[in-house]
Parts: structure tokens; sequence; C-alpha cells
């Protein structure tokens, strides 16, 4: 009885596993001072998501790096948010920032593809974005550019929530290649 309880709470498991894309956007060689010279370990930087609009990053450190890969994993799926999404792309350009670094998204017309490097790609893909055009400043550490990327897709509001509340229909607001003109509503 408890085996099969097991068994299957480990399928469970292989199944969430499965449902997200996961990716190791850093692995960094960090060091601790001690009395007897440096400690070394590894932190790795991870974000899964399932192309649908969720979203997670994970840091895990440990001495060696398939474990420090694992903690991330594991936190990565703890820390999941969702973002609005507009397609394949998102509804509105917006900046996020998180310590020196600075991301600048912008939504781009369908057949564009992801035009960004580094961890602003690897969020952006596993997110399910795929017609973007981006812009990283400041900082170039992958950890704060991850970041800065997941706090600009956490600003982002859903179409028909910004038509609400600027008082406009949503197609007013989408992006022009997804509008609607007045003419062909009413044909």
């Amino acid at each position: 009885m408890a085996d099969r309880r097991r068994r299957d709470s480990r399928r469970g498991r292989d199944e969430e596993r499965d449902e997200f894309d996961e990716r190791v956007v850093d692995i960094r060689r960090v060091a601790k001072v001690i009395k007897g010279g440096r400690r070394f370990a590894f932190r790795t930087v991870v974000v899964v998501g399932d192309s649908k609009g969720r979203v997670g990053i994970g840091i895990g450190k440990a001495r060696a790096v398939p474990d420090s890969i694992r903690k991330a994993s594991e936190r990565a799926r703890r820390n999941i948010e969702t973002v609005s999404l507009s397609g394949t792309t998102i509804p509105y350009t917006v900046t996020g920032r998180h310590g020196g670094a600075r991301v600048l998204l912008k939504p781009a017309a369908p057949g564009t593809g992801v035009i960004a490097g580094g961890g602003v790609r690897a969020v952006l893909e596993v997110v399910g974005v795929r017609n973007i055009l981006t812009k990283s400043q400041g900082s170039a550490n992958l950890l704060n550019v991850t970041m800065a990327t997941l706090d600009a897709l956490k600003q982002l509001r859903s179409a028909a929530r910004i038509a609400e509340m600027r008082g406009k229909r949503p197609h007013e607001v989408a992006p022009f290649w997804e509008r609607r003109r007045e003419g062909a509503d009413n044909a």
C-alpha cells in the first residue's frame, strides 16, 4: 500500500516536471573565506515556465553543480507567478529594474521572433513569448537581468484590464496588428 502511494506521488512529480520548461541561466563559482582559506561553492540561476504565461526564477547554492541546479529548480517551481500576455507577445512596452540592471520589453508583430539575449531570452521563451523586442541596459549581471525581466513581466496587465481602467473598449488598447477596424465589425 505504501509502495503504491509512493509510486503515485513520484509519478505526479514527474508529470509536473514534464509540464514545465526549465533553463539554467547562470552557474557561478562563489567563495566563502573561512579560517583555513577559501571554501568554494556554486550559485545557479534556473528559470522554469509552462509557455502559457507562468514563470518562476530560483537560485540554488551548493558545493556541487548538480545539487545547486536541483535546489534552484525546486525554488523556481515554488516561486511561479502568472503574467499577462497578448497572444504571443506582451500588451505594451514596459521597463523592469533590479539592482543595477534595467530591461526594456517592447511588443512586436507576429513573425518578429524573440530579439533578446542571455537571461532575458531564457525568461521570455519559458513564459511563452514568441515575438518581442528587448534592450538590456545597465548591469550585465545575469541574475539581476533575469530578475529585472521578471519585474517587467509582473508589471503587465491584460488589454481588457487596461481598457477598463481607461474607459475604452479592449480592441482600442490592443497592439495595432491585433486591432479590428470599426467598419469590419459592422459588416
